[in-house]
């Protein structure tokens, strides 16, 4: 027995609202993103995500690699004697800094919405942002414009 459905079209339609506002969005000059972590190859991986996310959204993206830090800490084996015997600990502290350059405010948001929610475990994000601003009316003006002329040059 062959069961056949008709569905109203107008039951999936899904209303999309947009909203147009006058004010103009913010622009930011650079975009600085730190991702700091312990393993590399999860730094490794998060760089290829991130960048390949860059690209899809049309974003020019550039990644640098600082050099990693290195903390030691050298502690006795034994509570209170044995000063010879020592042991040391280090954590390695790997870096990824990736560079966006001239975005608007949106798409800057919704980049970092993305990449924030998918950082893995281990790894910690710090986000930097250099917003361009139009000049005050009062910085705009020229000063020979403010300064009021002297009406006699006397050169004697």
């Amino acid at each position: 027995m062959l069961n056949t459905w008709y569905y109203s079209i107008e039951a999936f339609c899904v209303c999309v609202c947009i909203t147009i506002s006058d004010e103009p969005d913010t622009l930011y000059k650079r975009l600085s993103v730190l991702v700091k972590g312990h393993d590399k190859a999860v730094l490794d991986s998060y760089e290829y995500f991130a960048v390949l996310a860059a690209k899809e959204l049309g974003i020019s993206i550039k990644v640098h690699e600082p050099p990693r830090k290195i903390e030691r800490f050298t502690l006795l084996k034994s509570v209170h004697i044995f000063k010879k015997h020592r042991v040391q600990y280090e954590m390695r502290t790997l870096y990824r800094c990736l560079e966006v350059k001239h975005l608007t405010g949106s798409t800057a948001d919704v980049y970092l919405e993305y990449i924030q929610r998918n950082l893995p475990e281990g790894v910690a994000m710090e986000v930097t942002k250099t917003r361009l601003e139009q000049l005050p009316e009062h910085i705009k003006k020229p000063i020979w414009e403010t300064i009021p002329e002297e009406k006699g040059d006397s050169k004697s």
